[in-house]
C-alpha cells in the first residue's frame, strides 16, 4: 500500500482536527463531507481525505497533501472552506479546529 508522500515526500502534508459539540456530530459530519470533492479539485491538491474517530466519534480529522504552502493557502482562503468553516466552527465544533502542517522525513 502506497501514500502519497511515498512518490513524491517533498508535498506538504496537513492534519486538521475538531470536536463536534455534543449532539451536533451528524451536523458536523454532513458539513465537513460537503468540502471534500470541491477540494480534492482545488489546484495542488493531492489528496482530500476525512475520517471520524473510531474511539471517540464526536472528533474528525482531515488528511491532506498539497503540491505547495501557497496552494494550501489559496485553499483555505476559499470562499466555500471560508464560509462552511466559519458556520462549523461557531455552531458545530466544540473548541478550536487544530491544524498541523507537516513534511515526511522517512
Amino acid at each position: 500500500m502506497t501514500t502519497p508522500t511515498d512518490n513524491n515526500p517533498e508535498l506538504l502534508t496537513v492534519i486538521a482536527s475538531m470536536r463536534a459539540k455534543p449532539g451536533k456530530e451528524a451536523e458536523l459530519r454532513t458539513a465537513l463531507e460537503s468540502l471534500v470533492e470541491p477540494s480534492k479539485a482545488d489546484p495542488g491538491n493531492v489528496n482530500y481525505d476525512l475520517h471520524q474517530g473510531t474511539e471517540d466519534p464526536t472528533v474528525f480529522y482531515f488528511y491532506e497533501n498539497w503540491e505547495s504552502a501557497e496552494l494550501l493557502l489559496a485553499h483555505l482562503q476559499s470562499p466555500q472552506l471560508q464560509e462552511t468553516v466559519g458556520k462549523a466552527i461557531s455552531e458545530l465544533v466544540d473548541g478550536e479546529v487544530t491544524i498541523t502542517q507537516l513534511r515526511r522525513i522517512a
